[in-house]
This record gives C-alpha cells, sequence and structure tokens, in this order.
C-alpha cells in the first residue's frame, strides 16, 4: 500500500462517499463463495475491508478463482507465482482483470488495479466479484462452485426474427408513443381575433 498523507477538503469528502459504499455483509458472502469456489484449503481473513483486503492484495487468490471457472487446461493464468515483488503482485491482479473480461465481466465492471492494491475503493472490487459471481452462475456450465442465491442471474438475449411482411406492416402503424389523434377534433374552437369581431 502506497503511503499517502492524509486527504482534506473535497478530496477527502470524495474518498469517504466511496468508502460508504464498501458493504460487510457483502464482503462476508463474496469470501464465503471464494472459499468454496477455490477448493477448501484456501483460509477465510478476519471480516473487515482492511483485512479483505490484505487477503486478496497479492493477485494469488483472485488468479486461483478465476481458474477454477474454467475446465482443467484451459485455465487463463498459467502461472500463479508466490511473490512478494509489488510489481509482479500487481501483475496477478491485471491478469485476472484480464482473464475476468475475457469470462464475460462487463468493462465497466471492473476495478482498477490501484482500486485493491492501494485500497482506494474496495467497494469497487466488491463490485467486480459480484459480476464475475453472477455470469459464472449464468453460464451453468458446471464450473460453479457455492450457494446459487449468492448471485443473480444476468439476463439472456431473447432475439426476434421478423419476416419481411411483418416488418412491412409494422411500418404502416403509428406507435402510442408517437401519441394518438383520436377524439381531436376543432370542434368549439375559434379561430385567432374571432371573439373581437363580434363586440
Amino acid at each position: 500500500m502506497a503511503n499517502r498523507g492524509p486527504s482534506y477538503g473535497l478530496s477527502r469528502e470524495v474518498q469517504e462517499k466511496i468508502e460508504q459504499k464498501y458493504d460487510p455483509e457483502l464482503e462476508s458472502r463474496l469470501v464465503d463463495w471464494i472459499v468454496a469456489q477455490c477448493g477448501g484449503n484456501v483460509e477465510k481473513p478476519q471480516p473487515g475491508k482492511q483485512n479483505f483486503q490484505t487477503w486478496i492484495m497479492d493477485g494469488t487468490i483472485l488468479c486461483r478463482l478465476i481458474n477454477s471457472l474454467y475446465p482443467r487446461g484451459k485455465e487463463p493464468i498459467k502461472k500463479i507465482a508466490e511473490t512478494q515483488m509489488a510489481f509482479k503482485q500487481m501483475e496477478k491482479i491485471s491478469q485476472f482483470l484480464q482473464a475476468a473480461e475475457a469470462y464475460g465481466v462487463i468493462t465497466t465492471d471492473i476495478f482498477q488495479t490501484v482500486d485493491l492494491w492501494e485500497g482506494k475503493d474496495m467497494a469497487a472490487v466488491q463490485r467486480t466479484l459480484m459480476a464475475l459471481g453472477s455470469v459464472a452462475l449464468t453460464k451453468d456450465d458446471g464450473h460453479y462452485r457455492g450457494n446459487r442465491d449468492w448471485f443473480h442471474r444476468k439476463s439472456q438475449g431473447n432475439r426476434r426474427e421478423f419476416s419481411e411482411e411483418q416488418l412491412r406492416q409494422g411500418q404502416n402503424l403509428i406507435g402510442l408513443q408517437m401519441g394518438s389523434n383520436r377524439g381531436a377534433s376543432q370542434a368549439g374552437m375559434t379561430g385567432y381575433g374571432m371573439h373581437r369581431q363580434i363586440m
């Protein structure tokens, strides 16, 4: 973690708002899922944002998590090196993020490496892990382990095919979003200035 001094003014207000988005209950659910997904030899951290950050900060658990969602032999991260060098740990986090995006997590749901490494936005880390769990549950390819109630299924596409005749018929209709002219008439309306002429 970087040694940064305290923030003041607007920077402090922004950081406090970001920190308020962190959900301790969600942390507990994510820890349970990661332990279930990676296997029994992963130890749970003590509760708390700082402990959660320290637990996944070196990138090893994240790499094991994404690899566990693939069949054996098709893992996206081939070698997970145990190292204490900061840039190698950040590289593992980056590999996890690339693999998560390739797995199907939307780019806007993916956190930045510094969000985890420096603890700037742990809520974004939670959002990424939630999105990953939801994608894994939705794929339903047999690699998801854990309680199915922990995540929501993502909606699936429902493409519709229309014939040329149906498309032509649709061009002749005026949708109700355009408004309706039923019941509209000029009965009872007077032209501009008509009331002046009567006088």
